[in-house]
């Protein structure tokens, strides 16, 4: 008997007005299996997952579920959805039932276990996420991190036979991040078959026993951790691993989203673990862009955080600017002491027509 459980062909989406989320799809997802699949915002990732258990019907091509089409009028569609949890970004418990009920109720109105028989279960898988305690305690009064593992349980409760993960980390602090991730390793060392969309690197190195890197629809390579994150052999995927633990922000004129700014710093330095570095980078950033920079043209800043985390290197690319930014006399001294004080190894160079100002930050 095979060990497949997914088959995709040629799969192909195009939605009304033209616009296509897949293209020639093609993969296998065999028992045991934990793909991490990765890629840049819009390639399609999400969009797979739900065609996995017709959640979206494909416009091409077929998905085939031990054999059986998704496609087929013959299938018991409801009959193979029950071989396939998943598991939302978004949390949607139901907020008027406690944990208890909420993990117990599709077997019980599913599977036809009997109220006895589906509590029994509901409380052996959240015993599995370390929430048993919790059976009693309605939604509203859980974290985040807690919610999202009741999630988990409720789709462990039909003991389904794979699990699709959407971005599990979607909206999680990283100690509530920490909660999930423990919970879905634990479950990979169990043998689970899971697949896992995530834009988190770190927990695709350590999770991911095979890799799908997916860019404009498609999967454009697939293969090992060490295959994709080493030795990638497409030019799309050495681009997107090369651009890792790296955060691009331009600043085109002078009223910026400051806001935005900052938060696409918290989200970086979540994504990583740089712990309350996040504001050392939001200062700097803050100073350095209303203080020391003339603002001569557009300002490229580039963050960067290295593999084993020790310190983290913030660049400022000015356009169109020879003088020397740091030496300036108009710079307010408070600022030049806030700068120098949070930052080591202060640099500045020339290049081309514009001048970059670099630090470090420990």
């Amino acid at each position: 008997m095979s060990d497949t459980i997914i088959e995709v062909k040629s799969l192909g989406l195009t939605y009304p007005g033209g616009h296509v989320a897949l293209r020639d799809v093609n993969c296998e997802i065999r028992q045991g299996d934990v793909i991490a699949v990765i890629g840049p915002s819009g390639s399609g990732k999400s969009t797979f997952l739900r065609c996995l258990n017709a959640l979206e019907m494909p416009t091409q091509g077929d998905v085939r579920v031990h054999g059986q089409s998704l496609l087929s009028e013959e299938t018991d569609l409801p009959a193979i959805r029950r071989k396939i949890g998943m598991v939302f970004q978004q949390q949607v418990l139901f907020r008027h039932m406690n944990v208890l009920d909420n993990v117990s109720i599709a077997p019980r109105k599913v599977l036809g276990l009997t109220l006895q028989d589906a509590r029994e279960r509901a409380m052996k898988y959240l015993r599995v996420v370390g929430l048993a305690e919790k059976a009693e305690f309605r939604p509203d009064v859980l974290s985040g991190g807690e919610d999202q593992r009741v999630e988990i349980a409720r789709c462990l409760a039909m003991e389904p036979e794979i699990i699709l993960f959407d971005e599990p980390f979607a909206g999680l602090d990283p100690r509530m991040v920490t909660e999930v991730t423990a919970v879905i390793r634990d479950l990979a060392k169990k043998g689970m078959t899971m697949v896992v969309v995530t834009h988190d690197m770190n927990f695709a190195r350590e999770i991911g026993r095979r890799i799908f890197f997916m860019q404009d629809g498609t999967i454009l390579e697939e293969g090992t951790v060490s295959d994709i994150f080493e030795h990638p052999q497409k030019s799309q995927t050495k681009i997107f691993v090369g651009n890792l633990r790296r955060l691009f922000f331009d600043v085109r004129s002078h009223d910026y989203d400051l806001y935005k700014l900052n938060a696409e710093i918290l989200w970086f330095c979540q994504r990583y673990a740089l712990g309350q570095r996040y504001l050392t980078l939001q200062l700097l950033c803050e100073e350095t862009l209303t203080q020391v920079l003339p603002f001569t043209g557009p300002i490229h800043i580039r963050i960067h955080c290295p593999e084993d985390g020790k310190g983290v290197s913030l660049e400022f690319e000015q356009e169109n600017c020879a003088d020397s930014l740091m030496d300036r006399e108009d710079i307010d001294p408070i600022s030049r002491m806030l700068i120098e004080g949070m930052a080591t190894d202060i640099r500045e160079e020339q290049q081309g027509a514009g001048r970059i100002l670099s630090m470090q930050i420990a």
